[in-house]
């Protein structure tokens, strides 16, 4: 019978050696951000003219790699499950596809072939005496992708942490094993305006003691968490961990003593900031990283009391609809797990959710609270899941409101050099 260390030294292959699997029509599913392999990713950049119709799937990438080239889209190209920084400019041009769903349901979509899934390749800790790799920074909708998939390949580097939770993968369900050391990607906290920091003191005089935190991404709601340090015994069940949440649980605000589903742990599915964080993954029995249909599944992340759920959006209409993936008809992110959450807020015993944005954009020249949403806009959230509306004039609790109520209330919270257009609108479309 084989030992783990056994197979170990049968699988390990240089990255060139190890993309040499993946074959023309295959989808190559990536974890989000920092579980992106690099070496391989690079190696299938490298291979990208001997290849015909393979798909990358992920969400949010962290590297421009040379394969995100649209001279070379019929070889290899990136169907984005959420745009970053990478993809951004080829999702606007065209030439980098999308894939819109629920953070919470890709790995049902994966589990029934919806989305394919031949090939995974990830990022993970060396391997336990058990056999086992750990793939903590981005378990997500990368597990069910194994299940499914015809060949996975993990990049084994000793930067990465052995975390706890359902974020483990057997050698035996290993078709390859790549070694590099090379750092990790780190993301830093965004820098924090005068508009940002009003934002996150509304937002905290609504989070009671003994909350439960869900903090979406981006630099708005990195600054409700500065202004959370002096509440005590709050939670943590949330898509993404960040070194924000960092910083709460240092302070010793965040206990997750009073959590009223599985008590005492941070719970995630997929970590971003700086080494600081991910060295705080690692065996730490208070932090458990899982599968995104987990985390993200409204029903179960209800089941935490006073769940309070911090998203951003770009545009807002006067019913309450967001648009928080799409610059008009252009798309900027993806629907990630906004929606999951908003939803579970609402279902949380006591639970709140919020959405927050600045009154403004383009230097105070528009206002992001508007009559209707711009043409062509990608609704993320619903006028029927909108509840709290926060900018940094004030905050608007609308669900249960009527619409007129609704119009009122958002116009309360706009900038004041529009809501006077604002209300002349309102008149126009009866919600006045």
């Amino acid at each position: 019978m084989s030992t783990p260390e056994s197979l170990y030294q049968q699988k390990r292959m240089t990255a060139p050696d190890a993309v040499s699997m993946i074959r023309d029509g295959d989808t190559v599913v990536v974890p989000t951000g920092v579980g992106e392999p690099p070496a391989l990713l690079h190696a299938l950049s490298d291979r990208r003219h001997a290849l015909r119709d393979v798909a990358v799937s992920q969400i949010l990438p962290l590297r421009k790699f040379a394969y995100l080239d649209p001279e070379t889209r019929a070889n290899v190209r990136h169907d984005a499950y959420f745009f970053g920084g990478a993809t951004r400019a080829g999702g606007q041009a065209g030439w980098v596809d999308y894939v819109p769903a629920y953070f919470s349901e890709l790995p049902m979509l994966i589990d029934r072939g919806l989305s394919p899934a031949d090939v995974v390749v990830s990022m993970a800790s060396p391997m336990d005496e058990h056999g086992y790799f750990s793939l903590s920074l981005a378990p997500d909708y990368t597990m069910a992708a194994i299940r499914r998939a015809r060949v996975v390949v993990l990049e084994v580097n000793p930067n990465v942490p052995f975390a706890n939770g359902d974020c483990h993968i057997h050698i035996s369900q290993v078709a390859g094993l790549v070694e590099s050391d090379e750092p990790l990607f780190e993301v830093g906290l965004p820098q924090i305006g005068a508009v940002q920091e009003a934002i996150g003191k509304y937002v905290a005089d609504l989070i009671d003691d003994g909350a439960t935190l869900q903090i979406g991404y981006g630099g708005i709601p990195d600054a409700v968490v500065m202004q959370l340090q002096h509440k005590r015994d709050l939670g943590i069940h949330t898509e993404m961990i960040g070194d924000g949440i960092l910083s709460l649980i240092e302070s010793g605000a965040v206990t997750n003593r009073r959590k009223t589903f599985m008590p005492g742990k941070t719970v995630a599915t997929f970590a971003l900031g700086s080494n600081r964080l991910y060295r705080k993954l690692h065996r730490n029995p208070a932090i458990e990283m899982h599968p995104v249909d987990f985390t993200n599944d409204p029903w179960i992340a209800a089941r935490n009391d006073k769940l309070c759920a911090i998203n951003a959006t770009l545009q807002i209409d006067l019913l309450g609809q967001c648009g928080s993936e799409s610059l008009g008809h252009v798309p900027y992110s993806g629907t990630g797990g906004q929606v999951d959450f908003v939803r579970a807020a609402n279902r949380s015993n006591g639970g709140k959710a919020f959405i927050v944005l600045p009154s403004t954009a383009k230097d105070g020249t528009v206002s992001r609270i508007a009559p209707v949403l711009s043409p062509g806009t990608h609704v993320t959230t619903s006028k029927n899941d909108i509840n709290y509306v926060v900018t940094e004039y004030g905050v608007a609790q609308l669900r249960g409101k009527t619409a007129k109520q609704r119009a009122e209330a958002l116009i309360g919270i706009a900038h004041p050099d529009f809501r006077g257009e604002l209300r002349e609108a309102a008149k126009r479309l009866n919600l006045a």
